[in-house]
Order: structure tokens, then C-alpha cells, then sequence
């Protein structure tokens, strides 16, 4: 997942992918998308 995020902000220059990106690779989470209860959120396609 750290590597979309990273091939993501180097394709498109979108800054929140790179902020995603350096706040994976400072804690190893993966914040909004961690699963609870066994269910995963969805992404938002329509903010980009």
C-alpha cells in the first residue's frame, strides 16, 4: 500500500498522497483505511 501511495503522488504531484505516504512510513498504519470490526472503508473517488 505505501508503494501506490508513493507511485500515486509521483505520477500526479498530489500532495495528499505524499502527506499519506510520509505518515505511513512514519507510524506503518494506514489511516482512514484501517479495517475495524473486519470491515474495511471504502475510498472516496470523488475527492481527489
Amino acid at each position: 500500500m505505501i508503494d501506490l501511495t508513493w507511485k500515486v503522488f509521483s505520477m500526479t504531484g498530489n500532495i495528499d498522497s505524499y502527506l499519506l505516504f510520509k505518515e505511513m512510513e512514519r507510524d506503518g498504519t494506514f489511516p482512514e483505511y484501517e479495517e475495524e470490526d473486519g470491515v474495511t472503508e471504502e475510498f472516496d473517488s470523488t475527492t481527489h
